[in-house]
This record gives structure tokens, sequence and C-alpha cells, in this order.
């Protein structure tokens, strides 16, 4: 019975009981501007309201599991900011999770009876516990090998089911704020390599199915809309008493903090709307969705980017230093534990997949036509491969404005990449037959490295 929940439970457990590793406080956001934001281990709570996102339209492509729909219901209701632990992000344990190994077995079951993990503000912004998350949901239904072949370097996974770069928003913010960006540099060529041969087949697709009635009990699914994007403040929300506390803003510049954390909780809630609402279970219907993912973060980015750069350039030179030094430390802590690794590496490491040419030529006996218009797809695959190794330029040292301007930048690389991928991938897969189309969708499911 106990064995379900050895993958997630454990990690989960580390986190949370880790005595010295979560037990100092961060900085409360102090109440009132006329006093100021109070710093240290006091202070109070920045309210917040609550925001939440609604759903975009379906996917494109044929193959959808129709009728099965990823609605959410999002209660209203006030809630406050989250006080983050500094040393929940630079404890000593921090690099043992990022480490730590995920058992495959029983993955379902142990994200369904944790869902509590979602829950955990704590557990959440550490960018190891996400990876060891999505690696249990991304191997939820997956059917071979321990590791699937679509994973990241970091150990997370780009694709969980139908749903493309899970905790997207929390990937964002790690960057830009603490400058951890393993999570977000991990995203490149591999993912839209993983959309067109997605690893998944029908039978594996089943486990993102939402919770359906089973009898006298109920047929548990992974909770794929937690990993798409939480509404909780506390989860998505910038960390803004901890920023607060580190450069003791006036009051003026506590409402320019104030407006970068409101537009924080916008840009998750619209991040959220990108969450699929069906499972594609076709190449076109995977891009579709991975490009719809991509536009939703774009458009994120763009909502808090001026706000952060109207609450840094309000800053004196001193508390620039210390908004850096977040980043600073957090590099110096991932560094001494070892769990780092240089961002360019991440971003640039070599694609340990090759273009399945063989097995296409095998299984599909394509005609001249289909041959043509498939080499444009492998051609431009490879130029879209080229551009985003190119576009690898995270520099070690920048502040929070230059590290999303960097993100920014990258999300479009990235975008361009899937559209023109995406438009050579339709016309080649016009020209298939039903039963090619088949034997197209079956090519990554197979795949074992």
């Amino acid at each position: 019975m106990l064995r379900p929940v050895i993958g997630i439970a454990v990690m989960a457990l580390a986190c949370l009981l880790a005595g010295t590793a979560l037990g100092k406080g961060g900085g409360g956001h102090g109440g009132g501007h006329g006093g100021g934001h109070g710093g240290g281990h006091g202070g109070g709570h920045h309210g917040g309201g609550h925001h939440g996102g609604g759903h975009g339209g379906g996917h494109h492509g044929g193959g959808h599991f129709r009728g099965h729909g990823f609605g959410h219901a999002h209660g209203g209701g006030h809630h406050r900011a989250m006080r983050f632990a500094t040393g929940a992000r630079h404890g000593s344990n921090f690099g043992q999770i990022r480490n730590a190994s995920v058992r495959p077995a029983n993955f379902r079951n142990a994200l369904n009876l944790h869902s509590s993990a979602f829950r955990n503000g704590r557990l959440i912004s550490n960018p190891a516990a996400r990876a060891q998350i999505t690696a249990a949901a991304a191997l939820a239904g997956w059917h071979g090998a321990s590791s699937g072949w679509w994973q990241h370097t970091g150990g997370g996974y780009g694709w969980v089911g139908p749903l493309f770069w899970p905790f997207a928003y929390n990937d964002l913010y790690d960057y830009t704020i603490w400058g951890d960006g393993l999570g977000f540099w991990g995203y490149g060529y591999p993912d839209i390599y993983a959309g067109l041969f997605g690893p998944y087949g029908y039978d594996g697709l089943s486990a993102y199915l939402p919770q359906r009635p089973q009898g006298r009990r109920q047929a548990r699914g992974v909770a794929l809309d937690q990993l798409c994007g939480s509404d909780r403040r506390e989860i998505v929300g910038l960390p803004i008493d901890q920023i607060a506390a580190a450069v003791q803003p006036t009051e003026a510049q506590g409402a320019s903090l104030d407006a970068l954390g409101s537009a924080s909780i916008d840009a998750a809630a619209l991040i959220r709307t990108s969450c699929p609402t069906q499972v594609a279970a076709t190449a076109p219907g995977r891009l579709a969705a991975m490009q719809q993912r991509v536009e939703a973060m774009v458009k994120a980015v763009d909502l808090v980017q001026p706000t952060l750069d109207r609450f840094y350039g309000s800053l004196t030179d001193e508390q620039k230093a210390r908004f850096n030094a977040l980043a600073e430390d957090q590099r110096r802590a991932t560094a001494s534990n070892g769990s780092g690794g240089s961002l360019v590496q991440t971003c640039a490491a070599p694609a340990a997949i090759d273009w399945p040419g063989t097995d296409i030529e095998a299984r599909l006996h394509p005609n001249d036509t289909q041959r043509a218009a498939l080499q444009v797809l492998q051609d431009t695959s490879a130029k879209v491969s080229a551009s985003l190794k190119a576009a690898c330029q995270p520099s070690e040292v920048m502040t929070p404005p230059a590290r999303m301007a960097a993100v920014r930048k990258r999300l479009d690389v990235m975008l361009d990449g899937v559209k023109s991928v995406r438009a050579a991938l339709e016309d080649f897969y016009a020209t298939l037959n039903d039963e090619q189309k088949a034997q197209f969708e079956a090519i990554g499911p197979r795949r074992t490295s």
C-alpha cells in the first residue's frame, strides 16, 4: 500500500521537514505604504485579490479524444501573499532534492494521493521539487523505460501527456528573480521534436483524462490542471515579500512593487488559459497546443515586464544591489552543493535524438510527393534546432529586468520555431492517408531512447 507514495511523498516530506532548510522565514510585506514595507522575520501580509484564469479554445488537428474537456472551476475569495522562506531556496538539501531519483511505479496514484503537494507554495517554489513532480506525472502515461526519451537535462519533462511546459510561470519567475534558469533554459528543440513524435500512445493519454466515476470508486487521473497553472497566489505570485525585505522600498516604490505583484497574478491567470481543453493525439494537434502555450507565455511576460522595469528603475543603486543579490545568493548556494550547471550548456546541450528517417520510410512507404514534403519538414526542423541553439546566450551576471528581457527574446525564438515546424508538418500531414497517419503517430511511443 505504501509503494505508490514513494516517488513523490518522500521527496515532498524531505522538502517540508528539512529543519534548517525550511526553518527560516522570509520578510513580510509591511501593512500600509505610510509605514513602509517591513523586512526581517516580522511584517504583515500583502493582501491580494484572487484572479481566476479562463480557458481558451480547443486544439487543432485531428485525433482528439472528443468529449473529455479539461474545464476547471475557480472559486473566488481573498488570498494573502506568500511568505517565502529563504532557507527553502538556499538550504543544504536543495542539491540533494534536485538530484534525487524518481521511481516510475504507480506514479498516477502517488500524484493523486498527494495532491496537497500542489498547494504547498514552498514546495512548488523549489525547481528541483517541480522537476520531480513533473517527472512523476510525465511517466504516469509512459509505457517505456524508467526514464522517457524526452526528459530534460534537469530531470523534468517538457511534455506531460497533452500538456506542454508544466509549471510554466514558475519557470519564468525562477529565472527572472532568482537567476535559476535550469527549468526555463532547459526548453528547446527537443521539445518540438517530442511534439512531432509524441511519446504517448492512445492508452497512455488516457491517464491524463479527467477523473470519472467507476462503480463505487473514482478512477484516478493525473492532476494535469495543477501542473498546467495554479490560481493560488502563494504558488504563482512573485516573491513580493522577499523583494520588499531585501530592498526596503519607500512608499512610492512600494506602490510600484504592489503593481508588479498584481501584474504577476494576472500573468499567471493568462498562462492558465492555455491549459489544454482536449487531449491532442496527433502531431498537428500537439504543435497547435504548443504554440498556444508559448503565445500565452509571451503575453504573460508582456504584462509583467513593464511593471518590473518601472519598479527596478525607481530603486537606488544600493537597493538594486540588494535586489540583484537575491539571485547571487541563489547562484552561490547552487554552486556550493554541486546542483548547478551552466545555463548555456543546459540550453545548447546537443539533443540525443536523431531524425527517424528510417522508421518513417519503413512505416509510411511515402510516395515522391510525400517524400518531398517530408524533406521540407526535416530541413525546417534542422534550421529551427540550429536557431534555438544559437539563441542560448543567458549571461551569468544580469539584473532581473535583463533576465526577463532574455526570457522574452528566447520565447520569441521558440515561438517562431514552433510556427515554422508546424506549417511544414501540416503540409506533410495533409499528404498522408489515415493508415500513414497512424503509422506516423506510432513512432514516438515505440522509441526507447
